[in-house]
This record gives C-alpha cells, structure tokens and sequence, in this order.
C-alpha cells in the first residue's frame, strides 16, 4: 500500500515536472514578440504608458484620454525563457502583411467579395475603389492589439475605410486654387470628380498615410502604406465620361495650339521691334557723332568752325559736276 502511494507521488511529481517545469520552456521565432501575463494580468514595463511615445502625437487631446494603454515587457526573438504553470505566453508576428482594402472580415461575400470598395463622390457619383494596404503590429503597443480590442484587424479596417470614403466623399479637385485658374484647360473638367481623383492618386493615398497615423496608438496596428490603385465609375456613366474626357482633351489641345501660335508671333513682333530699334540707332548715331565734334570745334573758336565749313564745302564741290552760285544784286 504505501509503496503504490509513493509510486503514484512520484509519478504526479514526474508528471507535474514534465508538464510545467520542463515544457515551461519556450522561444521566440523571428519576426515574432510576446508578452506574458501572471494570472491574467500583463506583465507591465512599469508605471509607463503609451502617452509617453512618440506614437502618441498623433492622438488629439480627447483621444489621449481614450487610448492610454500600458507599456508591456515584451520578449524578443530568442530564447529559452521560461514560464510558471500560472503564467501564459501570448505570441504575434510583427511581419508587415498586405490586405485587400475591401475585403471585410466579418463579411468576406461583402464588397464584390472583397475586391471592389464602394464609395460615393461629392457629386452623388458610386464609383469602386480598388487598392491594397499594407500593415504591420506594433511592438510598441501590444497591449492594444492583444488586450484592448477583440479583433483588432476589423476595428483598423473600419478605421481606414471610414477615412477613405469620407475623403472621397469630401474631395475637390485643385481647379479653384490660383495657380490653376491661369491654366484655361484645367478649367474645363470643373465637377467632374472623378477625373480629379484618378489624377491625384497620389495625393490620396499620402492623405490616407498620414491620417491613419493614430491607429498605432488606438489599435496597435502600424499602417505602412495605402496603395489605392484604381477608381472604377459605374458602368452606365463610364461611356459618358469618356465622351467628355475626349472633349476636354480636344479643347486643351486646342488651346495648347492656339497659345504656341500666339507665343510665336508675339516673340516674332518683338524680334521686328529690335531690329527696327538697332536700325534707327545705327541712323542716328552719325548724326550725333557730327554733333558732338561740331559742338567741340565752336568751343575751340568760331574761325575753326568756319575753316571746317569751308573745308567741307570744298570736298562737295570737288564731287559735284555742276555748281549754281547764288547770283549777286550788284549789276
């Protein structure tokens, strides 16, 4: 009797070595992080919370108050680190991933199964959407992405896709800023939306960029780029609007011609008034080189100025075939 006892101590003792103590063990994979929590509790990186990293500046004043999270100790690629029966490991990969932006998580048939994003422009036009995001777990925030949220990714989804259709919802092409109004051609798309959404893509996705800034520090996701692709008006306008981009083009290519044959002949009228100019002072300028030597040759003496008349005079007359004299009154 007391040796089964002692056999059944033993092999709980075994058991309980085995279980807790030796597969206690763990690692850390590249690419991953994880966190430990003693009977549910976190283990926290002191008295320090998110509001004293730099990914909290991208927090307005009220979300600040919303979104104190803590600093957590956060365990690196590596190991063995070690674990108490009481304890438990939560591991995620801070990779950066890549999602369509139209794919929903809790729906996957939604948004055309998750390939085409509806929005609708200022001008009450539906057009679809299509792009990728890029995305990855912040380090600095596991707590959010863990412990704030049930399902972070559909929170950080909604966040991007509520800014996205707000923006397009909200967009005014640049037609009206000064530098464009000089432009005549830039005029001539005014209300046609999504001509200035296709032309600034660019803009768009540097906007999504930096509005979703905060979504570190709310979610603990990192959004590491937007890549809006493409923008789709609905079938039964899309003849339509080729129509009128193929005559917007055709009135700017008209202009453009029409601004180069004005450019040409005003630089043409202002090359004629050079070389009119150069000739009148080529004309001019023997008339005012006599001027000044006769002016020199009166201040030398009035006999000088004579002799030079005479001179001349004698030059002509030794030029000239015929000479008329003007006659005397003197018989």
């Amino acid at each position: 009797m007391i040796g089964s006892m002692f056999g059944v101590i033993c092999g709980g003792v075994a058991w309980f070595v085995l279980r807790y103590v030796i597969f206690g063990f763990y690692t850390v994979d590249q690419g991953e992080r994880a966190v430990k929590t003693s009977f549910g509790r976190a283990i926290r990186l002191g008295d320090n919370t998110t509001l004293s990293l730099p990914i909290a500046e991208a927090l307005s004043e009220s979300d600040r108050e919303r979104y104190e999270y803590p600093q957590l100790v956060v365990m690196q690629p590596g190991g063995p680190y070690f674990k108490w029966p009481w304890q438990r490991v939560h591991k995620v990969s801070v990779a950066t991933e890549t999602l369509n932006m139209a794919y929903d998580p809790e729906t996957p048939s939604a948004n055309d199964g998750g390939t085409l994003l509806a929005a609708v422009t200022k001008d009450q036009l539906n057009i679809g959407l299509t792009g990728q995001i890029r995305y990855r777990i912040s380090e600095q925030n596991l707590y959010a992405y863990l412990f704030g949220i049930k399902r972070p990714i559909v929170h950080v989804l909604g966040y991007f896709v509520a800014i996205l259709r707000e923006r397009i919802a909200n967009f005014e092409g640049n037609s009206g800023t000064p530098a464009a109004q000089s432009d005549v051609g830039e005029g001539l798309a005014d209300g046609i939306s999504i001509n200035d959404l296709r032309k600034n893509l660019n803009a768009i996705n540097d906007f999504m960029e930096i509005e979703c800034a905060g979504s570190e520090a709310r979610y603990g996701v990192v959004f590491d780029a937007s890549l809006i692709t493409g923008i789709d008006p609905p079938s039964h306008v899309d003849s339509a609007l080729a129509a009128i981009n193929t005559a917007h083009n055709h009135v700017s290519s008209e202009i453009s011609l029409a601004q180069a044959t004005a450019d040409q002949t005003i630089v043409q009228s202002k090359r004629a008034v050079e070389i009119e100019t150069l000739k009148a002072q080529a004309e001019v300028e023997p008339l005012l080189s006599m001027a000044r030597q006769l002016a020199q040759l009166r201040q030398k003496g009035p006999e000088v100025l004579a002799a030079y008349r005479r001179n001349v005079r004698l030059k002509l007359f030794s030029k000239a075939t015929n000479v008329i004299l003007e006659g005397s009154n003197n018989g």
